[in-house]
């Protein structure tokens, strides 16, 4: 089969860019042959890659990267691995009490695994820090929002604090913020610092990665996979795709899977004065209490000390955008942003970009042998740091014949649902996109 389309990321990768350069990974230029290929060194391809290479020792693995390490999606998200539920299609981030109670065990695992993962490859401290997140309320719906998470929280038995308008004010310098909902369990990643990390961990004689070297074709040859890119070939018994949306442009699962943008904007490095004026902590990150409202994360560290804002959503089937849209994002980056640090009026943005994620209507994964010796670990439905993580270590173990409760869970999951027929898809998400975000308010 044909791979129908390549990866397109509006913007820089900021979170790359901020840090030195990054040894070259060389593209695959040659035919090879492996025991197992990787596509995407994302989240789940290298987690998946690590695990590989536990469970087989002297086997021989692949992976290919269509860009540069970091430059994808792994290098774009907000650098949020949350633990507690976080349902970007519900109104309060909850679902169904025993869903979450094993979307929960889920994610933790992904943390674990990752905390694991920095430990082994001697990742610098700031790459990975369990440090919880607070939801963040600025309007009377925000906080109504919170109280509502907080009793799904009590029902799961899940711990929380609350905080106020003067502890949410300690915590960011802000005084926008009226409610806080801090939750113990997130994981705060550098993205690009972790994900370059686990690449550089798992390079070996026998695990290879290439970058710059995009899938254009992916066959079955007798018992084996075939996968060509645009100067080379790779041939396999077993393969784990690890592409997330993309797993469509494989050919699989048309009509099923939602493409959506979010946006984000990096400041440039404060100066003594503005990290003076601004107080607060050096390091934090705030969602927001609404789901269609902004994500704020301040961070210290390799880079400066900078400020990100993320906030706006599009469904995009073509898993594309413009720079057009770019630019118009930016202006509700900009108004968001001085509307909670107007002591920093010059703070300019350096960095704008745009992030692809995959959801299903239904909210479940694309898991599993999907066909024979080809396997998925796709559609983290807005979660991919965690659930990525977690994905990949359970495909590599279920590719390999290892049981777990875990890949229990996820392989008990529901088919994704169909989606309504083009146009009625695009137009009725973007109604519901634009009148969350309108509802939102102040929490945009």
């Amino acid at each position: 089969m044909k791979v129908s389309q390549l990866p397109v990321d509006p913007g820089p990768a900021a979170w790359n860019e901020i840090l030195d350069p990054a040894p070259h990974s060389p593209c695959l230029d040659e035919h090879r042959t492996a025991d197992w290929i990787i596509i995407g060194a994302g989240f789940a391809g290298l987690s998946a890659a690590s695990r590989l290479s536990e469970l087989c020792p002297g086997q021989r693995i692949v992976i290919l990267e269509a860009s540069r390490i970091a430059h994808g999606p792994a290098g774009r998200n907000s650098g949020f691995m949350i633990d507690v539920p976080h349902d970007l299609s519900s109104s309060d981030y909850g679902g169904d009490t025993e869903k979450d109670r094993r979307e929960i065990r889920m994610n933790r695992a992904g943390i674990a695994y990752a905390m694991q993962l920095c430990e082994q490859f001697g990742a610098a401290k700031e790459t990975m820090t369990l440090s919880g997140k607070v939801n963040g309320a600025i309007t009377d719906r925000g906080v109504q929002h919170n109280k509502a998470y907080a009793q799904h929280l009590d029902k799961l038995e899940e711990p929380y604090t609350r905080l106020d308008a003067s502890e949410m004010q300690q915590l960011t310098g802000t005084q926008c913020y009226v409610d806080g909902l801090y939750t113990p369990g997130t994981a705060m990643i550098q993205p690009a610092l972790y994900i370059r990390a686990l690449a550089a961990g798992i390079e070996s004689d026998r695990v290879r990665l290439h970058e710059d070297s995009p899938v254009t074709q992916l066959s079955r040859q007798g018992t084996s996979w075939q996968v060509l890119t645009k100067r080379g070939s790779v041939t396999a018994p077993k393969v784990i795709l690890c592409v997330n949306g993309h797993l469509q442009s494989f050919g699989f699962l048309k009509r099923q899977l939602m493409h959506v943008f979010t946006y984000a904007s990096m400041t440039r490095q404060m100066s003594p004065d503005e990290i003076t004026n601004l107080g607060g902590k050096a390091v934090w990150g705030v969602t927001p209490a609404d789901p269609l409202g902004t994500t704020v994360r301040r961070v210290s560290g390799t880079g400066g000390d900078r400020i990100i804002i993320r906030n706006r959503a599009t469904f995009d089937p073509s898993m594309q955008v413009n720079e057009k849209r770019l630019k118009d994002v930016a202006r509700t980056h900009d108004q968001s942003f001085h509307f909670r640090f107007p002591m920093l009026p010059k703070l300019d943005m350096e960095y704008r970009w745009g992030g692809r994620l995959c959801l299903t209507r239904n909210s479940v994964p694309v898991f599993g042998e999907i066909e024979n010796g080809l396997y998925s670990a796709c559609c983290q439905n807005g979660l991919g740091t965690v659930k990525g993580t977690i994905s990949g270590k359970l495909a590599a173990e279920l590719a390999c014949g290892v049981s777990s409760e875990l890949l229990d869970d996820v392989q008990k999951s529901a088919e994704p649902t169909r989606l309504p027929p083009e146009p009625v898809a695009s137009i009725g998400a973007t109604a519901v996109l634009r009148w969350g975000e309108f509802r939102a308010g102040k929490e945009l």
